[in-house]
This record gives structure tokens, C-alpha cells and sequence, in this order.
């Protein structure tokens, strides 16, 4: 097959290049302005020349539609935030290998496995969402009570044949601004259940994420690894900040290898949580603080699932019933490091439910709860051993 290489500067250039089924690479030129929905032929590739390279696509529009073996590189993308930016075509067998490379975005990139789609690879790599609304964007995997929000950046095999895999590389991922938090979850990635088609990633790397869900009732995350998905390695370098009702800050429902966060953790609504687990955690460790504010808004939750192994900088939360820590399920060693911090009425520092059960917990730096009558422990669970330092009040 011939290898053809395009470079154009305009929506009919532009248009004329995407249609040739010829696998190369199509290269833009410069910034060109409403440009209606793109399909990429399996095998084609969309990348910038330089810096000054980007896609405004018309209102409303959908962007980039993904087939098979595609990579869309050096580009800004700019679609409605409404939009989806970057999707895929679900009626192809088989991804192939789909690279996300070096994008600056407006609007949802969002890879699907579904109807057709059974395998394929997912990479992308240095990918910014500065801005996206997910708020109507269906379906919404539902557990626990409440339903999530999808992504500005989503990976999702939502088939239910557990044969069905999808494998990904996900590194240097970040979306919205302190300014402008993305609508909706931040960055999601899911299979389809616990018994459905699975999502294997080796990494999921991010940088800040800023997101507010918007919608009362529902559940947004800045960073959530819903059911179904397999992680090995999630590494959060950057500032995670949630700002809606029953928005978390980071969320587990899979299954997790190795989880890492160095930089704070931040919830400003009503029920955002700092994280919360009820999936399978083998190590984790944060190591700056998780502080929330909202009433409700518990800094540490395990309600279902194991956590093996935590570190956690510090806890500090400022509402009423926003427990420090709440332990509800078998877990295995939880150290705190600068102690656990409350404010509000009904906001006890640590909480062990009966279901608890578990090996150590340690906290140095004392557990503070401030508001009256507010115990600072309650054990209804077990631990092997709980050691205290810097005093309980």
C-alpha cells in the first residue's frame, strides 16, 4: 500500500486529505477555522507542523472520529466543550493501536469500546482537556448508589463479554484550570463492570485536574478508575481539585496495583470526598495533604473493596460530618503521617465501622476533633494495632 504524506492549510485541503484511504500522514499547516467532523481511515494519521498548528471545528460539531490505527499528534483541537473532540468509530472490530500525542483540547476526547469494538491499544501521552462539559453526555456506569459523569478525557470498554479487551498507556494527562474546571469528571477510565470487558492500562499519569460535576444527585470525579478497569500504575504529579456536590477528589472502583499522589488533594463541595475506595488496592501513597471543605465531605473513605498498604500526608477537613477517615471494610496497614484534622459537628477524626478489620493504623501528629461533643475515635471494627502520637482531642 502507498505511504502518502499531505500537508494542508485549508478546510478543502483539509477535507480532500482525510478522504484519501491511503495510510500516511495528513500535516496541518497553520490554524484552520470551522472545519466540520473529521474521519480518519484506519491506518491514517493527523499531526501539526509546528506550533501554530490547530483545528477550530464548527459549533456544535463533533472533531476527530478514530477508525482503526490512527495517530493525532502536535495539534490544538478546539470543538464546542460540549463536543466531543477526539472519538472513535465504534462499528470497527478491532482499534488497532490509537495514539494520542502532545494535544491541547477543548471539548471530550473520548475512546469507546463498544457495539463492534472487542480489542485494541490506547496511547495517549501529554494530552491537556482545557475545557469540556460531560453533564448530559450518557451512559453513566452506575454502582454504589449513584451514577458517574464521564470524563473530559474517557477510555471506557463498556462491553459486557469479559473477552472483550482493551489495553492503554495513559501518561501526562491534565484538564481544566483553577479558572475554568472541566464539567463533569476529570479523567475517567472504566470497563464494563466486574464481570464485563476489562480495561488493562500499565499507567495512568496526570497532571492538575480541576473539575466540578455540575448536577445534583449525581457523582464526578477528578480522577476515577470505575469497575472493570485494571491499573498498575497510577502516579498523580499534579494538584487534583473538585469543587460540585458528590464530587470526589479521587475515586476507585477497579483494581489498582500501585496508586501515588504528590501533590494536594482538594474537595470545595457538599459529599466530595478526598478518596474513596470500593475497589482492590494494593499500595498507596499521598504524600501532600487531602483537605476538604463541603458538608459531608470525608477526607479518606474505604466503603468497600481492600486497600493492602496506605501513606497519607495529612487529613484535614472543615464541615459538618465530613469524617477525617472512615474505614468500613478488610484493609491491611494505614499510616498517617501529620495527623487527622475536623472541624464541623459530627465530624469525627477517625471512624472504624463494625465491618472493619484490619492489621495497623498509625497516626502521628495527633488526631484533632474541634467541634463540641465530637469524638475524635470511634472503634466499632478491629485493628491489630492502633498507635497515636501527638495526642487525641
Amino acid at each position: 500500500m502507498a505511504v502518502t504524506t499531505t500537508k494542508v492549510a485549508s478546510v478543502e485541503e483539509l477535507q480532500r486529505a482525510v478522504a484519501d484511504d491511503r495510510a500516511g500522514d495528513v500535516v496541518v499547516a497553520g490554524a484552520i477555522e470551522r472545519v466540520p467532523t473529521l474521519r480518519l481511515a484506519p491506518g491514517r494519521n493527523l499531526v501539526g507542523a509546528d506550533d501554530r498548528a490547530a483545528l477550530v471545528f464548527r459549533d456544535g460539531a463533533d472533531g476527530v472520529q478514530l477508525t482503526r490505527d490512527n495517530r493525532v499528534a502536535s495539534l490544538r483541537l478546539r470543538a464546542s466543550p460540549s463536543a466531543r473532540v477526539v472519538f472513535n468509530d465504534t462499528t470497527v472490530e478491532s482499534l488497532g493501536t490509537l495514539e494520542l500525542v502532545l494535544l491541547h483540547a477543548v471539548g471530550q476526547v473520548q475512546i469507546l469500546a463498544d457495539d463492534a469494538v472487542v480489542s485494541g491499544h490506547v496511547i495517549l501521552e501529554g494530552v491537556h482537556v482545557e475545557e469540556a462539559d460531560t453533564r448530559v453526555r450518557e451512559p453513566r456506569p452506575h454502582g454504589y448508589g449513584v451514577h458517574v459523569l464521564q470524563g473530559a478525557i474517557t477510555v471506557w470498554n463498556q462491553q459486557i463479554d469479559p473477552a472483550a479487551r482493551i489495553t492503554a498507556d495513559l501518561t501526562g494527562l491534565s484538564a481544566g484550570s483553577e479558572e475554568t474546571p472541566v464539567r463533569g469528571s476529570g479523567v475517567f477510565v472504566s470497563g464494563g463492570g466486574d464481570r464485563g470487558g476489562r480495561l488493562e492500562a500499565t499507567r495512568l499519569h496526570t497532571g492538575p485536574v480541576f473539575a466540578d460535576g455540575g448536577i445534583p444527585g449525581g457523582t464526578a470525579g477528578g480522577i476515577f478508575v470505575v469497575y472493570g478497569a485494571h491499573v498498575q500504575d497510577v502516579d498523580d504529579i499534579g494538584p487534583v481539585t473538585t469543587y460540585g456536590v458528590g464530587d470526589v477528589v479521587l475515586g476507585n472502583w477497579g483494581v489498582v496495583d500501585s496508586w501515588k499522589a504528590t501533590a494536594p488533594l482538594t474537595s470545595y463541595g457538599a459529599s466530595g470526598t478526598g478518596f474513596v475506595n470500593h475497589g482492590m488496592i494494593g499500595r498507596l501513597e499521598i504524600t501532600a495533604p487531602v483537605e476538604t471543605s463541603g458538608p459531608g465531605a470525608h477526607g479518606f473513605d474505604v466503603d468497600g473493596g481492600t486497600v493492602d498498604d496506605a501513606e497519607l500526608y495529612r487529613i484535614v477537613t472543615h464541615a459538618d460530618a465530613a469524617v477525617g477517615m472512615q474505614i468500613g471494610r478488610p484493609f491491611g496497614r494505614l499510616i498517617v503521617h501529620h495527623g487527622i484534622e475536623t472541624h464541623g459537628v459530627g465530624a469525627v477524626g477517625l471512624s472504624l465501622r463494625p465491618e472493619a478489620d484490619g492489621s495497623e493504623i498509625s497516626v502521628d501528629g495527633g488526631i484533632v476533633a474541634h467541634a463540641d461533643g465530637v469524638p475524635p475515635l470511634e472503634i466499632h471494627g478491629r485493628v491489630d494495632e492502633l498507635t497515636v502520637t501527638g495526642g487525641v482531642a
